[in-house]
């Protein structure tokens, strides 16, 4: 009989896993996927960490959670700088003084503060979706260029039709710094996520291409508690309806050049590009291997947004009022089960950056575990 059985080697299931067997508790991992990871799994190839699930950078201002994680992995100082093509026109992202000055020409930050309030005016009154929001903080050329086809490829829906809330503040800088976040502390694990997540799981038992659901009743059986961290209303049999994802779909290919596109993220923002962004992995790490040599090739992946159906990877939770107010009557549920602990992204139906989920974890186990 194992004190604890959890359902899914993500990151919320590996520390939980891994705090209970320092906690001198008997564990059992297991994971439909045939690897450990969840969505933070990389995979080797020709020498690349390939993030198979997409682009993990990790950052966090949290001391707690940056000293936490660096026992299981060594962290790089890669910053995330991503540039956006909206045809063939390249601009720094976040918005900050070098998009300014190729938008516009402007050279300081009072021409950008005062071309950005001019053509703010346009929206008067409260921004009724998030077009008009967005005119409303950047003006509408950044918004034409820069916002608009990313985030309407991205929803699969007009801008004029998606609530005003999804962007409520945008960053705009007016230095010349296009480190996207806004973190004391950012990095990529050295040697991988996988790496990184086989050192939080050792010697802990995993069993992997097991599909919980299907041998739900079994598996219960050997365990007193149940970590959950697969979608809460896949749990439930959709009793109640099915929570709406968004999905990302990936084409990678090994391209025989050394560098394909010169950064690890570039945005596709024009509308008729399919793809929202491409990935260059190899530039996560600098282009190097483990050893310090160059790599000779490269590995992209080009990204395609669309909506969840079922049998997809659920990626991105739709929270807007209706999906909120069904996960609600999910989380009554799931409140009524004991024995039952329901964590993560897809357990609690929330858009978790890595550290969150990471911190939600560990006070979970000093919840259960003290």
């Amino acid at each position: 009989m194992y004190n604890y059985l959890i359902i899914g080697s993500g990151l919320y299931g590996a520390i939980f896993a891994h705090e209970a067997k320092k906690a001198g508790k008997s564990v059992l991992v297991v994971d439909k996927r045939p690897n450990i990871g969840g969505n933070i799994y990389t995979e080797k190839v020709e020498g690349i960490n390939v993030h198979k699930y997409g682009a993990h950078i990790f950052h966090t201002n949290n001391k707690k959670v940056w000293d936490y994680v660096n026992q299981f992995a060594e962290f790089n100082r890669f910053t995330n700088s991503p540039v956006a093509n909206y045809k063939g026109e390249l601009y720094s992202l976040p918005f900050n003084m070098y998009t300014f000055n190729k938008m516009w020409g402007v050279v300081t930050p009072e021409e950008a503060a005062t071309k950005i309030e001019d053509q703010r005016k346009e929206i008067t009154g409260e921004p009724q979706n998030l077009e008009e929001q967005a005119i409303s903080l950047v003006g509408r050329d950044i918004y034409e260029k820069l916002i608009k086809g990313y985030t309407e490829k991205q929803w699969g829906r007009d801008c004029k039709d998606l609530p005003s809330f999804i962007i409520k503040r945008l960053p705009v800088r007016l230095t010349f710094d296009n480190n996207y976040f806004n973190a004391l502390y950012q990095g990529i694990p050295v040697g991988g996520y996988t790496k990184m997540v086989e050192n939080m799981l050792d010697g802990i038992e995993v069993r992997l291409n097991i599909d919980y659901l299907k041998h739900k009743e079994e598996l219960d059986a050997i365990a007193e508690k149940v970590i959950y961290t697969g979608p809460i209303d896949a749990y439930f049999n959709f009793c109640l309806g099915t929570l709406e994802y968004r999905s990302v779909r990936f084409e990678n290919e090994l391209l025989d050049i050394p560098n394909y596109q010169g950064n690890a993220a570039v945005n596709y923002t024009d509308r008729e590009t399919p793809w929202t962004r491409i990935i260059e992995h190899k530039w996560f790490e600098f282009g190097k291997d483990e050893n310090g040599n160059d790599l000779p090739k490269t590995v992209i992946s080009r990204e395609y947004s669309s909506e969840w159906k079922n049998g997809d990877e659920p990626y991105y939770p739709v929270n807007d009022e209706k999906n909120s107010l069904l996960y609600a009557e999910y989380k009554k549920l799931a409140d009524s089960e004991q024995n039952v602990i329901f964590g993560g992204r897809l357990g609690e139906y929330k858009y978790y950056d890595m550290d969150a989920v990471i911190a939600s974890s560990l006070k979970m186990a000093k919840r259960e575990l003290n």
